[in-house]
């Protein structure tokens, strides 16, 4: 039976696992779960993920959820998959689910809370949350702080001094790249401090070609479509400035 994948590539998660299947030629088929019209809360994905969030795996029988596990066993269950991307030697894999595990709790929070009280909430009709954002900001800038004292510190161009990337290049790249939705000065106060991550960053877009384009497409069209509303928004409250100032 052919493997299934179940995501929406405005999610980070789902996009570095369809990347990977890209990468490594596996033959899948990709299900759409549109996040925005809330199809992640069915009863008939509740069936292959309890947890109702994306991405979802179906291989045969066998049913798995959350990105990191789903890319570990992509890339151990198929043999096509090179050993680079989650080596065959313990100590290196041990490496690796080191990021991993930190990823959700650092990189993935500070992130995704900062997006989603700073450009996401007036573009969903929410109101943000300056104090969460501003928390989130901390986490986000620690976070990318860690990522380069830490992992880009020697002379491989990917992370734990590779020359190769792994899974948790995937991952954290993927996560990182959600930042393209802020406004360009935004993206540019967070990012330009760290020279490392913005190369490492490059190196993985460049390593994964033509692919990586291709599955983060939605993104860049999204990030365009904010940016067009942002700008009539601020020539309305121009036109109504205009319109006080004559009266």
């Amino acid at each position: 039976m052919t493997l299934k994948i179940f995501a929406d590539r405005m999610s980070q998660p789902s996009r570095a696992v369809v990347l990977f299947c890209k990468l490594n030629r596996i033959n899948f088929e990709e299900i759409k779960i549109d996040i925005s019209k809330r199809q992640h809360l069915s009863p008939e994905f509740k069936e292959i993920n309890p947890m109702r969030q994306v991405p979802a795996l179906v291989d045969g029988r066998f049913k798995l959820f959350e990105s990191h596990a789903i890319l570990i066993y992509l890339a151990s269950a198929f043999p096509g998959a090179a050993d680079h991307w989650y080596p065959a030697d313990v100590s290196k894999r041990a490496k690796i689910h080191s990021v991993l595990d930190w990823h959700h709790s650092n990189l993935r929070q500070g992130a995704t809370t900062y997006l989603r009280n700073t450009v996401l909430a007036p573009a969903l009709g929410n109101t943000p949350n300056p104090q969460a954002a501003a928390e989130a900001e901390k986490i986000l800038d620690s976070s990318l702080s860690k990522i380069e004292s830490i992992w880009l510190t020697g002379s491989g161009i990917f992370l734990l001094d590779s020359y190769q990337p792994s899974i948790a290049d995937l991952s954290l790249v993927c996560e990182i790249l959600q930042l393209e939705l802020l406004t360009d000065v935004e993206y540019s106060k967070i990012m330009s401090p760290y020279k490392k991550v913005q190369q490492w960053i490059e190196a993985t877009k460049n390593a994964t070609k033509p692919h990586f384009s291709d599955v983060h497409a939605i993104l860049f069209k999204a990030k365009a479509r904010l940016q067009e509303k942002q700008a009539t928004g601020r020539t309305e409250s121009n036109a109504k400035s205009s319109l006080h100032s004559k009266m």
